[in-house]
């Protein structure tokens, strides 16, 4: 029996080495992914197998580039291979690179689950913000322990098969005519194909994150996707462009950011502010909104006697994403949030600068460290006149293990503060306490309510911490002449299948309460985000002026909708359908009214509405880019 056996002889010994060193790479860069994936499966209910091809291909690219430096000295024909130095410096060099890749991959298996999408640089200007550092690291490492024990096994294995391939040795030796002939054809066939991998082929422009959408659906990027592709493409890159889809003329007829209050008069003029941003309380959680267990008992009081919001949107999935939408109505429509952007120090308006020229004053209440993304800066500039963290608290037995002070005891302390400030005030609290690792102080711990998961016992404390500032706000003198606001900033991780998917993942609870019952309850089963509280407060308080802004008052009669971006694709609500748009093409539409575990795109069925959903996305993208470009983001 003559058994065939494909002959590779022709491929020279140091080419085998090199591509079978990649290989190890790319072998542990899928591992990740299997990890990745059991532990965020949720996320992903419509996989195809097509999406695995894909994600090898995007594995590949990211190893040409990462290794670069590593083939590029590898495949350099000079005869240095068989001494110790050199083969000590290519083992060095490629385990550093190997378990950056790795580090990166497994860094997303947990963060994954607060952003839902894979990480970009600007995370580091995130951490980079963060002055309690030692105690995240800590609180990360208790947490997720099982993934540096992962991380330890692939770097151990990769050294294994590492060790495999030095035993290969080349047949000829080192220094003759033989040798510079085939290094140097190596070399010049070899080096140029690897780079061209690394670009992505024959492209007019280096492959993105983007393009993933032409190869799978868009909710299945991630998954697709590396953490350390989308980190190095995002690196330095100022991520918008000038659009030209319209004219100026008709993009103005689709949209126009600029806008005119219209004073409702139903609170007296003067009426002071209270902005409450609820860190992480997202409606899987809020027993109001999700028709089963509530973890937020207070909340629910407040919501049925307040003006609220069935379909409340958040428009971003991070804290640092929030605060520009909510104050400003500036969403983040690229893959930097607003304030880490390139664009974070344009000049723009503000509930703060806005109502500051009718005569209020401001201030911004934070519990953690002061310089935590970058929260003091970004309210200075927005036109806060004060600001209240961590430092100015000053005393640090009522903190945390890990952001800052507690929320039962910073709550109540800004309801005191408050008092000192001049009415009509505008003031905003953020708080922290529901964060992860979702720390809940010992002597809480019998009086909350847990659940399956441990965000469900810190919901609980953060509520039970909310009261504590009604109750204190309450003994104040300005309590009854004021609009208190209250929203999350985003949804938090989820596990579960229906507020894992893109139609649900958004979803907060928005709500608007007056203590004179100035306001008629009511809980509107309509699209309401983040983006249209700043002119649905101007419009509260009698305010009539000029003013930038991507949302629109509740008081408006136009057609509602919301718009997130996250991953490379934009997401747009309206009606009861969200739409998802990439590469300048609407992908899928899906009902985010009824749900499902299995979302069903019904694009095919609604082609009209398509179209017109296309023209209002791209007109918004055009003016977004045009005016974050050129700083452009206010009324002159």
């Amino acid at each position: 029996m003559i058994r065939s056996r494909i002959n590779f002889s022709f491929i020279p010994v140091h080419i085998k080495v090199l591509l079978q060193r990649m290989g190890i790479v790319m072998l542990f860069m899928s591992l990740s992914r299997l990890v990745f994936y059991v532990r965020n499966s949720d996320s992903f209910s419509d996989v195809l197998f097509s999406d695995f091809f894909v994600s090898v291909w995007f594995d590949l690219i990211t190893v040409c580039i990462f290794f670069i430096p590593f083939y590029t000295f590898y495949l350099f024909p000079l005869p240095v291979g068989g001494y110790k130095f050199s083969k000590r410096f290519f083992k060095v060099l490629f385990h550093i690179l190997n378990s950056l890749i790795i580090f990166l991959n497994l860094l997303d298996v947990e963060y994954f689950q607060f952003t839902s999408k894979r990480s970009t640089f600007d995370i580091f200007s995130f951490v980079g913000g963060e002055t309690g550092m030692g105690q995240l690291i800590i609180s990360f490492i208790k947490d997720f322990w099982i993934l540096i024990i992962i991380f330890i096994l692939f770097v151990f294995i990769s050294e294994k098969l590492y060790r495999k391939t030095e035993r290969i040795s080349e047949k000829w030796s080192e220094g003759t005519r033989q040798f510079y002939k085939v290094r140097t054809i190596s070399f010049c066939l070899f080096l140029p194909l690897l780079l061209l991998i690394g670009r992505g082929g024959f492209r007019v422009r280096p492959i993105g994150s983007i393009e993933v959408s032409s190869y799978t659906k868009v909710e299945n990027a991630a998954l697709v996707l590396n953490t350390p592709f989308t980190m190095i493409k995002s690196y330095g890159k100022e991520v918008l462009e000038m659009k030209h889809y319209f004219s100026e003329e008709e993009e103005a007829k689709l949209f126009n950011p600029i806008q005119v209050s219209q004073p409702q008069h139903i609170l007296p003029d003067g009426t002071n502010v209270m902005l409450i941003i609820l860190e992480s309380f997202g409606d899987e959680f809020v027993g109001a909104y999700n028709q089963s267990t509530s973890y937020t008992p207070f909340l629910d009081s407040l919501i049925n006697c307040s003006l609220s919001f069935e379909y409340g949107i958040a428009n971003g999935k991070k804290s640092i994403e929030a605060v520009p939408a909510i104050v400003s109505s500036i969403p983040s429509l690229m893959n930097n949030p607003y304030i880490n952007s390139p664009y974070g120090n344009n000049k723009i308006q503000s509930l703060a600068s806005i109502l500051g020229e009718k005569g209020y004053s401001s201030a911004f209440f934070h519990g953690a460290t002061n310089g935590s993304m970058r929260f003091d800066g970004f309210t200075a500039q927005a036109g806060y006149q004060k600001y209240f963290g961590r430092k100015e608290y000053n005393n640090e037995k009522h903190a945390d293990a890990t952001w800052g002070i507690l929320d039962e005891y910073f709550n109540p302390w800004t309801a005191k503060q408050m008092t000192s400030l001049k009415e009509p005030f505008f003031s905003t609290l953020f708080t922290l306490s529901s964060h992860h690792p979702y720390f809940v102080p010992e002597h809480m711990k019998k009086n909350v309510k847990n659940g399956p998961y441990p965000i469900c016992a810190s919901i609980s404390y953060a509520d039970y911490s909310l009261r504590k500032f009604f109750e204190e706000a309450k003994k104040q003198p300005w309590y009854d002449n004021t609009l208190f606001v209250l929203c999350a900033d985003h949804t938090p991780a989820s596990n579960s299948v229906i507020y894992s998917q893109r139609t649900n993942m958004y979803k907060i609870p928005i709500v608007f309460y007056h203590p004179k019952k100035g306001l008629k309850a009511k809980k509107e089963k309509i699209l309401f985000q983040q983006l249209d509280i700043l002119p649905t407060i101007l419009d509260l308080v009698n305010v009539n002026t000029k003013f930038y802004s991507y949302g629109q008052s509740y008081y408006s009669k136009s057609s509602r909708e919301a718009i997130t971006y996250i991953e490379g694709a934009y997401y747009y609500f309206n009606k009861n359908h969200m739409f998802s748009f990439s590469d300048d093409k609407v992908r899928n539409m899906y009902d985010f009214i009824v749900r499902k575990e299995f979302a069903v795109d019904s694009l095919i069925y609604y082609k009209n509405e398509s179209m017109a959903v296309e023209k209002r996305l791209k007109s918004i993208i055009q003016r977004y880019n045009h005016d974050l470009i050129r700083n452009q983001t206010t009324v002159e």
